[in-house]
């Protein structure tokens, strides 16, 4: 990986967004908890089935520190089973009207790629619109964002779920994250995106050994002049190196976090609020 000399700014970074009508500080970073509403996430403990499962579950998250939850009804692990726009919604929707109603204060994060869902998950109370795809599957998100004025949350992926472990060829793979953040951070200001954070998309288009590359580099993203968020949590890069079960990935996914607040993390988005919070 070629790349300039850029100093370590951790701490330095005096990010924050507008959610709604208030100013959230990112100058100390916050955790976002994960809440998986589909059968077939990849760490079997993140699955939730039920709206009382749901909100037993961020309850447990607001009370360990989690200032954010991210919901999302369509697995994106990699070679997902592709499922309808409807089902996505039907997933969501009586979720996050719920979680708003008895825990209005948390911010609710959703985790889709479709115009339609995010529409629809805006009208039930979704606060940031969180799209693994860079707006490359479905652009017209952008409007929903735009209309709407919510934070959108931009990461890197080639493809699709179904389709992205099969395009990890890189001529220089931190340059070409680079470009396409720069030219689409360009292109959501142009249309009236106003709050964007940045995901370097940790296991999505890239290799194993890609991954630990751009985490040894992630300062680097901070000439973006962007907000970042990191998304470690027991994924495979993790679990498929030491040989071992997501379950067991726990220690490894604190140690990757610390090394990712380090090098300036704004948002850690995990499964264990807890031992997030304790890190931060």
């Amino acid at each position: 990986m070629q790349v300039s000399n850029v100093e370590n700014t951790k701490n330095q970074s005096n990010y924050s967004i507008r959610v709604n009508d208030k100013l959230i500080d990112l100058s100390t970073p916050l955790v976002m908890g994960i809440v998986n509403i589909t059968p077939d996430s990849f760490y079997s403990e993140s699955r939730i089935n039920s709206t009382t499962e749901v909100l037993k579950k961020v309850e447990q998250m607001q009370n360990e520190g989690a200032v954010i939850v991210d919901i999302g009804g369509y697995s994106s692990r990699p070679g997902a089973k592709n499922i309808t726009p409807e089902e996505e919604i039907n997933r969501i929707s009586p979720v996050i009207h719920a979680i708003k109603s008895e825990f209005p204060e948390i911010i609710v994060s959703l985790d889709t790629f479709r115009s339609t869902v995010a529409r629809i998950g805006i009208e039930n109370g979704a606060d940031i619109i969180n799209d693994i795809s860079g707006f490359e599957i479905d652009p017209k998100i952008i409007d929903v964002v735009a209309e709407n004025n919510v934070p959108y949350i931009l990461m890197h992926m080639r493809g699709t779920p179904e389709t992205m472990q099969s395009m990890t060829n890189y001529s220089n793979i931190f340059t070409e994250m680079m470009q396409y953040f720069s030219t689409k951070i360009n292109f959501l200001k142009d249309r009236g995106v106003k709050d964007i954070i940045i995901d370097p998309g940790f296991g999505f288009s890239k290799t194993i050994e890609q991954n630990y590359d751009i985490l040894n580099h992630l300062e680097h993203f901070q000439l973006l002049n962007h907000p970042m968020l990191i998304g470690l949590s027991r994924k495979s890069m993790i679990y498929k190196k030491l040989n071992i079960k997501p379950e067991d990935s726990l220690p490894e996914t604190i140690r990757l976090n610390k090394i990712a607040l380090d090098k300036g993390a704004n948002i850690l988005r995990v499964h264990d609020v807890k031992e997030a919070v304790e890190l931060v």
